[in-house]
């Protein structure tokens, strides 16, 4: 059966736009695919400790060797990375903070990130579609005033096909808080067609992949 890795990354659990899309994707998958499976990840109710010495160290000793941090830092690894590969589609809610991605999904990236399996010259997941909802309160596009501060959909790029392998399709509804800062006002409606269009997308994409 077909399987849905899904993954929110906002702190925001009620009015998130990127939770909003890539549900609404989510939606869009099951109906195409009833009998498929889900593996639903939100990194904001239950983040995923951030790499240490353990689960870096743990790579290099053999099994027998490692200690019991090593052994449970590595477990986790393992079973992120499958999940990871057991997918035959993703996608990614991600909000920008503070100009780049929350600080759980990069904590993710670093545990599934591994040279020599999931990343390096033959990745394990290469080609898996991946399809990042990459929501920001104002406007990065090409030509407005804050474009050189993206740092989302630049470093996700990199990372999601140059080192694991993945196919990214970037979703990025834009001016999210104007509806709720006063001096956005002017870029309420941009808001709300953005968003739109960041929820038709979602579904089209959805149903692209089940094709």
């Amino acid at each position: 059966m077909p399987t849905l890795l899904h993954i929110d990354s906002s702190a925001v659990a009620d009015g998130s736009v990127s939770r909003e899309v890539s549900a609404a994707f989510r939606a869009a998958w099951q109906a195409q695919h009833p009998e498929g499976t889900v593996v639903y990840r939100d990194l904001a109710a239950d983040p995923v400790p951030h790499l240490d010495v353990h689960g870096i160290s743990a790579t290099f000793v053999p099994a027998g060797g490692r200690t019991a941090e090593q052994d449970a830092a590595l477990a986790l690894r393992e079973e992120l990375m499958t999940e990871l590969e057991q997918a035959d589609a993703i996608v990614i809610g991600s909000p920008m903070y503070n100009f780049t991605i929350p600080s759980t999904l990069k904590a993710w990236l670093d545990q599934v990130i591994l040279m020599g399996r999931t990343a390096g010259e033959t990745p394990s997941a290469k080609g898996t579609p991946v399809t990042v909802v990459a929501a920001r309160g104002g406007s990065y596009a090409p030509g407005a005033p804050r474009e050189p501060y993206e740092f989302v959909t630049t470093y996700l790029e990199k990372v999601l096909t140059g080192m694991l392998g993945l196919g990214v399709d970037f979703i990025v509804p834009e001016f999210t808080l104007a509806p709720k800062v006063p001096a956005m006002a002017d870029f309420v409606r941009n808001a709300a067609d953005s968003k739109a269009r960041a929820l038709e997308d979602a579904a089209r994409r959805a149903k692209e992949l089940a094709a």
